[in-house]
């Protein structure tokens, strides 16, 4: 291990012996980004396509062994993470004020306008219907064919992205301090008010209760009726999401905290770092945990909260990994989109209702297929 490593390596043992000897894993490969990377975190199509968006603009789609298949720009930065529809579709949003629909070869399929920029990453509703925000204070509903379904209006940013139950509620929360439910012809089902701006994307469990942080410094647990079922003090501010494992456990970051919570609310672990911890964790159909954050640090932990093995390059990693289901791991920081994998137990992502950012590794952001 290189030395500039071990300063994180002690924080890690500092907090509550949960570090173990570390397993083996294997850097599979890494592809140099066109330029600087984001918060937008990759996405899969279902062909093993791994989508990288960047800084200044450039949505790349790399194959499963390393090798660029295509490149698209568009007009701005990209902050907005890519999903990908049944069709092949690609869609995200851009800084340039606009949405846009891509096809599997990388081609332009349409844009959409918006009054400002697009960092809120869409989610894919069953019927194929595509949601996210905007800067310029609204809420869209777009058709598969780029036209206009419905906006619904908030009054102030929606950065946060969408998520979709079974039945076609669609929640997400705005700059505004409010926590909105819409049903899927755009009306409002119920809305409540946290104490501060929410930034964060919603996560939903097969039950329908649905976990979320606000700014105000607290984590939300909320009944599908709106009703609140429980909240945990945390103190901070966050953009990253929950995740979920098979027993309904749910791990997300705050600032530099991680938590482990019983679906009551309990905390079952937590641990410090130094550093902001802006994406979420992939949860592993073999119950182990593959989160980055820590500055150059990524690492792979079981359930109990026990590191296994860390992975560390010279830049910061952004956004949140994706894992394949072969078990590849993929993530991107400021230089690389990266492919690692565990030499011993690799495994697909959990089979619960939301084991990774968005949902799934399609990023569609809604339970159920």
């Amino acid at each position: 291990m290189k030395f500039w490593i071990l300063p994180w390596f002690i924080v890690l043992l500092a907090f509550a012996d949960r570090v173990q000897a570390q397993t083996e894993m294997t850097n599979l490969w890494q592809y140099r980004l066109p330029d600087e990377g984001t918060k937008s975190s990759p996405a899969l199509a279902s062909d093993g396509t791994i989508l990288q968006a960047t800084f200044h603009g450039w949505l790349v789609a790399v194959t499963p062994e390393g090798r660029l298949k295509w490149k698209f720009k568009a007009g701005r930065e990209i902050n907005s993470s890519p999903a990908v529809a049944a069709d092949g579709t690609i869609y995200f949003g851009s800084r340039d004020r606009k949405f846009y629909a891509v096809t599997a070869q990388g081609k332009l399929k349409w844009t959409f306008p918006t009054g400002a920029w697009v960092d809120s990453s869409p989610a894919i509703a069953a019927d194929g219907t595509i949601y996210f925000g905007s800067h310029d204070k609204n809420f869209y509903a777009l058709n598969p064919d780029g036209s206009l379904k419905w906006k619904f209006a908030t009054t102030n940013i929606v950065s946060s992205s969408p998520a979709i139950t079974a039945d076609g509620t669609i929640y997400f929360g705005s700059h505004d301090k409010i926590f909105y439910a819409l049903t899927p012809d755009g009306k409002l089902k119920w809305k409540i008010a946290t104490g501060a701006e929410i930034t964060a994307s919603p996560t939903l469990d097969a039950g329908g209760v649905i976990y979320f942080s606000s700014t105000d410094g607290n984590f939300y647990a909320l009944n599908p009726d709106g009703t609140e079922r429980w909240r945990l003090r945390t103190g901070g501010c966050t953009a990253s999401s929950p995740v979920l494992d098979e027993n309904g456990n749910i791990y997300f970051a705050v600032n530099g905290e991680r938590y482990a919570l019983t679906p009551n609310g309990k905390i079952r672990w937590h641990f410090s770092g130094n550093n902001l911890v802006d994406g979420s964790s992939a949860i592993m159909a073999n119950g182990r945990i593959f989160t980055i954050g820590f500055g150059t640090l990524s690492g792979l932990m079981s359930v109990e909260g026990n590191f296994l093995w860390n992975f560390s390059v010279g830049m910061s990693f952004h956004g949140s990994p994706n894992i394949s289901p072969a078990g590849v791991f993929y993530m991107a920081d400021e230089q690389y989109l990266y492919a690692l994998r565990p030499l011993t137990n690799a495994a697909p992502p959990a089979k619960c209702a939301w084991p990774l950012w968005r949902g799934n590794a399609q990023h569609t952001g809604r339970v159920g297929k």
